[in-house]
């Protein structure tokens, strides 16, 4: 099973994530947390290419959809093939929902546009959990620190995140990730839970 944490940025999903990890071993199955972008050479070039703010946006999404080929590749499906559940911070979705919105001004359908590139090098999750949290407390959270993280940006991330909810709201568990962390952990350990028991 492939379950994955998705969110604007400040959204809080990488703390939880990380809180999730802290409580695996009082789940039943076996998991391999995984994030995107990844640790290899594929997913440093992505780092470096988020802090440059005039990196050309169609350049950005090819580096992104190698480090997603290489990450389904490498780490998910032979962990997925192992019978493990897979638990990844940022997968598919955050890649049409976020090249989507740079490619904006490029395109007349860009999320169509990068959902496409990626089809022959993805596999759907089998559940995503969501962290819905507004722009402004998104960019507030995060610091702004990145051409990602600011407002407008987000806006557009968030309203593509919201069409990509609508064409598949079986997949998706949202939750309000306005509140407090520890509440939107709690929230994300029993949605995780659930999801198993469902299984």
């Amino acid at each position: 099973m492939l379950i994955t944490l998705e969110g604007i940025d400040g959204s809080g999903k990488s703390s939880a994530w990380e809180f999730l990890q802290g409580h695996a071993a009082d789940l039943d199955p076996e998991f391999t947390f995984t994030r995107e972008p990844t640790e290899s050479w594929y997913g440093e070039a992505v780092r470096r290419s988020i802090q440059e703010d005039d990196a050309d946006s169609l350049a950005e999404l090819f580096l992104y959809t190698a480090d997603h080929a290489a990450h389904l590749a490498n780490t998910v499906q032979p962990a997925l093939d192992r019978g493990e559940v897979v638990i990844s911070d940022r997968y598919s979705d955050s890649r049409y929902a976020y090249q989507g919105a740079t490619l904006a001004d490029r395109l007349d359908d860009p999320l169509a546009f990068v959902r496409e590139i990626h089809e022959p090098w993805t596999r759907p999750p089998d559940a995503t959990i969501y962290l819905d949290v507004d722009a402004e407390t998104g960019a507030e959270r995060s610091g702004g620190t990145n051409k990602f993280e600011r407002i407008e940006q987000l806006r557009a991330v968030r309203e593509n995140y919201e069409r990509l909810i609508d064409d598949d709201p079986e997949r998706f568990v949202r939750i309000d990730a306005t509140r407090a962390a520890e509440a939107v952990r709690a929230d994300v350990l029993e949605a995780v839970e659930t999801l198993l028991d469902e299984q």
